[in-house]
């Protein structure tokens, strides 16, 4: 018999993930049942079970695949050079949280799994590494706004990087719940909290490479910058 193929077992692996991710956006973790996940998967019990032990599982496969392209998207962001201002750079990760947001979308998965994280050991775990992971980025943009000027030499990096990473959980929370805040307007609110010049343009050529899909509702944050 051949073996069953690395890539197969892959897409395997992620069909699941997928069907759990609707599952989870439209009932919640707690509501969800292995046997939804079977059902919208297509899969039988067994199939499923040979990627994921349980529920917590997936939902800490989930936890963890959900911050991977954002990581990635600010990763390049942050290395651009001249780096992108504060402003610029809260309104791209602000346009990937709308864009991952709709009624099944990752984002909505996100302030369930910190609950989950209060009251599950096993869950804390990966939702804690994926914070951290997080908050290093913080730490590294911190760094480099230091490091052309915008923050003084001896400017205490790792206190910048903790108050920055604050910024997006409680933009992702109004958006998801109250409705009515915009990227644009967290760019503006950020601009003028911290006003720095604008970068030369090729830096803000470069971010284009790396930004979500705009909103088609508003106009570009970047434009209210200073």
């Amino acid at each position: 018999m051949p073996r069953v193929s690395e890539e197969h077992l892959e897409r395997r692996r992620q069909q699941i993930l997928d069907a759990a991710q609707l599952c989870f956006a439209r009932k919640g973790f707690y509501e969800t049942s292995m046997q939804d996940i079977f059902s919208e998967s297509g899969l039988s019990a067994g199939a499923v079970y040979r990627y994921f032990k349980s529920k917590d599982d997936i939902i800490a496969a989930l936890a963890t695949e959900t911050t991977v392209e954002l990581r990635a998207r600010m990763t390049e962001a942050i290395r651009t050079d001249p780096p992108p201002t504060p402003a610029q750079f809260v309104s791209l990760i602000a346009e990937y949280i709308v864009s991952q947001s709709g009624p099944e979308g990752r984002v909505r998965l996100a302030p369930q799994a910190w609950a989950l994280a209060l009251v599950r050991p096993d869950a804390s775990d990966y939702v804690k590494a994926a914070v951290l992971a997080m908050r290093d980025l913080w730490h590294e943009y911190a760094e480099r706004m230091r490091d052309v000027g915008w923050l003084p030499a001896d400017a205490d990096t790792h206190a910048v990087a903790t108050v920055l990473i604050g910024l997006l959980p409680g933009f992702m929370l109004q958006h998801l719940i109250i409705g009515d805040l915009e990227p644009e307007t967290l760019a503006r609110g950020v601009a003028i909290l911290l006003p720095f010049d604008q970068p030369a343009a090729h830096s803000t050529d470069a971010l284009s490479d790396v930004r979500s899909s705009r909103s088609t509702r508003g106009s570009d944050p970047l434009a209210h910058q200073p």
